[in-house]
């Protein structure tokens, strides 16, 4: 039986992918209960979230329906493997060594 690719939890510098949407909206993926092949509409991500209606642009932690960022977020940032799986919208392309400098965009 295969393991979920993002079932281990990151640390919200190093996400498996980053969604942006309308009222600066940002959605860092840290992790996922389910294997891609297994959710469903109810299935749930643990993502580091901010928008504008944030103090000072902080972060909060916690779960979130993984359909209410596929449907409000245009995916900005993402690891190979999430590409396979998710890269259905438009996404900026990662080449290993150039990570680090990308992530810092955001």
């Amino acid at each position: 039986m295969a393991k979920n690719p993002f079932g281990k939890s990151r640390d919200a510098e190093k996400p498996y992918a980053i969604y942006k949407g309308a009222n600066g909206f940002e959605w860092r993926i840290l992790k996922t209960y389910k294997k891609p092949e297994n959710e469903d509409e109810y299935a749930r991500w643990f993502v580091s979230a901010t928008s504008d209606l944030m103090f000072e642009g902080s972060y909060e932690y916690g779960d979130t329906y993984k359909n209410d960022i596929i449907h409000n977020g245009t995916l900005v940032y993402a690891e190979p493997e999430w590409q396979e799986h998710y890269g259905n919208k438009p996404y900026i392309s990662i080449i290993d060594n150039e990570e680090e400098t990308i992530l810092s965009q955001f």
